[in-house]
């Protein structure tokens, strides 16, 4: 059996989803006093008691309920609202899903610059979701919410420049652009950032820096950042070579249903390496693999089930 397969992923192509709904725009006093002022067109008042109706604060949760109040507030051009019935269009949520809509509320909101909704309008964009596809024009909006510290789009940005999507291919915007999300402690960016190190492109290639950001992400739970740095303990690639804590990494990537980790996690008790040796178990692990489509995982099990494990 080929036990030196240390496969490393490469990039993360998703792209960061659409931001969460926008902070309450003041400290949310008790409902009655809400509504009154909400009642008397309080914009601010009609933009948070849509928000309790939103998340359930204070009132039952009712989402219909919640895009009536939000919709009162864009009547007086609060941003905040537009964004929040943007995304109550984008998901569903009290309204018929209509992408379109979403779209038209971003951009009311993108056009007062707010952050958000520059951040998500790019991503509509980008993925030609309630508009034509148009990847000049997902960096355009990109930028303005990165320009701002939107960490999400400052990742997407990122990934633009990494793909030669809608701007020329570079390696060290995207490495410039994947930073700034990272230290903002965005996960994705984070593995990103050290698969650029891990590579050498658009910085010199430092298995050290790459440890250190794939760990960063690895912490907050981010399955392929926790592969790749159980591949570096194996490898001893910027750490000592350790292969107990190899076998730490994989198997937390594997719990979240990681084929790689699945597989290397199998290997590992295969030759005993970080763990007591036990065909029956790397059998489970390869298995597991094999079940995630990863042929090397199938091969293994075929091997194992030969020999009568």
């Amino acid at each position: 059996m080929n036990t030196n397969t240390w496969l490393k992923k490469i990039m993360v192509a998703l792209l960061a989803l659409g931001i969460g709904q926008a902070a309450w725009a003041d400290d949310v006093p008790n409902f009655k006093k809400m509504l009154q002022a909400a009642e008397q067109g309080n914009a601010d008042a009609q933009f948070n008691l849509g928000l309790m109706y939103d998340k359930g604060e204070g009132v039952r949760q009712d989402h219909a309920q919640a895009v009536q109040w939000y919709r009162k507030a864009t009547e007086q051009g609060l941003a905040e609202a537009q964004f929040n019935l943007g995304w109550m269009y984008d998901n569903g949520q009290g309204v018929r899903q209509d992408p379109v809509q979403a779209v038209q509320w971003y951009r009311k909101a993108a056009e007062q610059g707010l952050a958000e909704a520059q951040s998500n309008l790019g991503w509509m964009y980008n993925e030609g979701r309630g508009v034509r596809q148009d990847y000049a024009k997902a960096v355009q909006w990109y930028r303005k919410a990165a320009g701002q510290g939107d960490a999400a789009a400052q990742y997407n940005l990122g990934l633009m420049y990494e793909k030669g999507q809608g701007v020329s291919q570079d390696y060290a915007e995207a490495v410039r652009w994947f930073r700034k999300a990272a230290e903002q402690g965005d996960a994705k960016a984070q593995y990103n950032l050290g698969v650029m190190y891990d590579n050498g492109l658009g910085v010199r290639q430092d298995y050290t820096q790459a440890v250190q950001w794939y760990r960063k992400a690895a912490e907050q739970g981010h399955a392929d950042a926790q592969y790749n740095l159980g591949v570096m303990y194996a490898q001893g690639q910027g750490v000592s070579q350790d292969y107990a804590e190899a076998v730490r990494w994989f198997r937390k990537a594997a719990e979240q249903g990681d084929a790689q980790a699945q597989f290397n996690l199998g290997l590992m008790y295969v030759n005993g390496k970080g763990v007591r040796q036990n065909y029956k178990i790397a059998k489970e692990w390869v298995g597991k693999a094999c079940d995630n489509r990863l042929q090397l995982g199938c091969d293994a099990y075929r091997e194992l089930n030969q020999q009568g494990y």
